[in-house]
């Protein structure tokens, strides 16, 4: 078997730029997908159920890739073809992606949709990345596999701090970064049109410069079976494989479990940490249904729904805010209206818009209610006054002004929702498809399911609290995740360069873990958005070695015409960690904090660090020497 020759620098670059498109791509995936669900409505502890399939598309799709890509040979070559495909289903699904929140659909379907997005994204990204780890692999000698992945890795970081700081500088530019319920801001969704049009690029450029050697060049340098130009290959059977990889397949492999756990909590949870901690963003209660209750005032049974409409299609919960019946006066008059006015002054008029929150005012101290109440507190438009379900606001006089025309004046009122005014046996529809006609404000119900309150009297509702993703606030602090990922990034590409100048690649690793895990638990702590610089960069050091060793590694001990399903087969240490931390992740999370408080995110950062502190433990059990695979 022929030693493979050395490569110029700039064959070595081109055999990686790639990445660099692809990285983009995957940068916005890992820094908005949870603020993109956090946006359409997603509960922060079923946040990390969002990220199951996609993992498990990547357990079944990889080792496919890997195993066919060997037996593959035709004009374009072996591994560039899953290449093509793989970019392509991602440049459309990343322009469907951030426009999930788009269609007028409720919360149920704008998820459902925006998860098959994210499988189809996460599946052909990683198909598009798979074919330069396999390039590497095939065509790069031992000597200079360490600066081939490290110029991989460089490409990588560099096309994640372009992915990572897209909505920053667009929010910059001039880009919408808020917008209404359920809907992703502008900054986000042409982040992704962005990184699609450079995806697209990059392929291209790989296409014309990279040439894959022909099958008898292959086997001369890279041994193993025959492959044919027909494609036609002895089956390869994974199983065996597996049964005959080298111990440093196992053995890298623990270590990846513990790093792509706490990844994959990072990427779960660091906008609720930043928004949270470094940003006070403010908290609000959303309702996830009605709860009629037992003798001892416990819930016996709840309608669970983010809409929930009376039987003739009157909302009474509407994207889980509570809606606003009317008010109730001192005098015990009920006066119905959604459209209300409040005011401590004379009022000579009011003129009130678009559902009570335009108004035109002639004087100082008037109030408006939105027409539906949020979290069950409606604020005044200038934030000065703030009025609760249920109980009364007094004042030496007040006047209220309900539907723009009616005038009452009483010494005090109350707010009171739809569920407080019903009575006896009361059917409900629990809407799962919600839409509004955008012109006409039409109501169309579909796929809803009818309920029973036996005694409304004796419901509530049942509420969350979490972060407001409509607020400033989150929405500033989804840009510095990316700043914050971007830094990352910048950390990882200068640690990379650091990497090979260490005389053993085990110390570095650990060390690099270690580095990171400090990182991870400090960003669950720190409030300066600032500091979090600090924890970013030790977290960049653990990246840059995940990307850099763990194939350097493995490749050095196979040899064969099997190397692609063996790095397919690998690819699954990558994906069953992320697979179990979102089986997990909503458990750890509901464990640790109590139901009727904001979910403590800040913790699974702590607990992703110590996850990298095992992995940096777990580096000592690889043996690192080249050695022959027994297949």
């Amino acid at each position: 078997m022929k030693t493979k020759p050395d490569l110029s620098f700039w064959k070595l670059w081109n055999l990686s730029f790639g990445f660099f498109g692809v990285q983009i791509a995957y940068a916005l995936q890992s820094a908005n997908v949870s603020r993109i669900f956090a946006t359409l409505g997603a509960d922060p502890h079923d946040l990390s159920y969002f990220w199951i399939l996609p993992p498990l598309m990547g357990l079944v799709v990889q080792p496919i890739v890997g195993t066919a890509s060997d037996k593959t040979w035709n004009k374009i070559g072996r591994r560039l073809p899953y290449l093509i495909f793989g970019a392509v289903v991602a440049v459309i699904v990343m322009c469907l992606l951030p426009n999930a929140g788009s269609f007028g659909l409720a919360v149920s379907s704008a998820i459902l949709i925006g998860l098959i997005a994210l499988m189809l994204l996460d599946t052909s990204i990683n198909m598009a990345m798979q074919p330069f780890k396999m390039l590497v692999g095939d065509m790069v000698n031992e000597k200079q596999k360490g600066l081939a992945y490290s110029i991989q890795s460089f490409l990588c970081n560099a096309g994640s701090i372009v992915g990572y700081v897209f909505p920053f500088l667009l929010t910059w530019i001039g880009f919408r970064n808020t917008a209404a319920s359920g809907v992703i801001p502008q900054t986000v969704v042409f982040s992704f049109y962005f990184g699609a049009a450079i995806l697209l690029v990059c392929v291209i450029y790989t296409l014309m410069k990279v040439k894959e050697w022909p099958p008898e060049l292959y086997r001369e340098y890279n041994g193993g079976p025959e492959v044919k130009a027909d494609g036609k290959k002895e089956k390869t059977n994974l199983l065996k494989l597996l049964v005959n990889a080298p111990k440093t397949f196992w053995t890298v492999g623990l270590v990846q479990f513990f790093c792509w756990f706490a990844f994959l909590f990072m990427w779960t949870y660091t906008n609720g940490t930043i928004a949270k901690n470094a940003f006070d963003c403010p908290e609000t209660t959303t309702v996830t249904g009605i709860a009629q209750l037992d003798a001892d005032g416990k819930p016996a049974d709840i309608l669970s729904a983010k809409y929930i409409l009376t039987s003739d299609n009157k909302v009474i919960v509407d994207h889980g805010k509570p809606c606003v019946a009317g008010i109730l006066t001192a005098e015990g008059e009920f006066v119905e209206g959604r459209d209300i006015a409040i005011a401590d002054t004379n009022v000579e008029s009011v003129e009130i818009k678009s559902g009570g929150l335009d108004i035109q005012v002639p004087s100082q101290g008037i109030e408006v209610v939105s027409p539906v109440a949020k979290d069950g507190i409606i604020s005044s438009v200038n934030g000065v006054a703030a009025y609760e379900f249920g109980k009364p606001v007094s004042s030496e006089r007040v006047v209220v002004i309900v539907d723009g025309t009616r005038r009452i004046e009483t010494a005090s009122f109350e707010l009171v929702d739809y569920l407080s005014r019903m009575s006896g046996e009361t059917k409900v529809i629990l809407a799962d498809i919600y839409t509004h006609d955008p012109k006409t404000g039409e109501l169309f119900v579909d796929g809803a399911k009818d309920a029973v309150l036996s005694d409304p009297s004796n419901a509530r509702f049942e509420t969350s609290i979490v972060l407001n993703t409509e607020s400033q606030q989150y929405n500033d602090a989804g840009n510095w995740v990316g700043i914050l990922f971007a830094v990352q990034a910048i950390g990882s590409v200068l640690w990379a360069i650091v990497l090979p100048q260490f005389r053993s690649r085990k110390f570095s690793y650990a060390l690099s873990l270690v580095l990171g895990a400090a990182g991870f638990i400090s960003a669950g702590y720190f409030t300066d958005p600032y500091l979090l610089f600090v924890s970013f960069v030790l977290i960049g050091c653990a990246w840059a070695a995940m990307l850099a060793w763990p194939f350097t590694i493995l490749t050095n001990s196979l040899k064969g015409g099997n190397i692609g399903a063996y790095l397919g087969l690998f690819n699954c240490s990558i994906c069953i960690p992320q697979i179990v931390g979102a089986l997990l992740g909503g458990v750890i999370l509901s464990a640790l904090g109590d139901a009727d408080q904001l979910a403590p995110q800040y913790m699974m950062m702590v607990i992703a660090g110590v996850s990298l502190f095992l992995g940096a433990v777990a580096v000592a059990f690889i043996k690192e020497h080249p050695a022959e695979s027994k297949s």
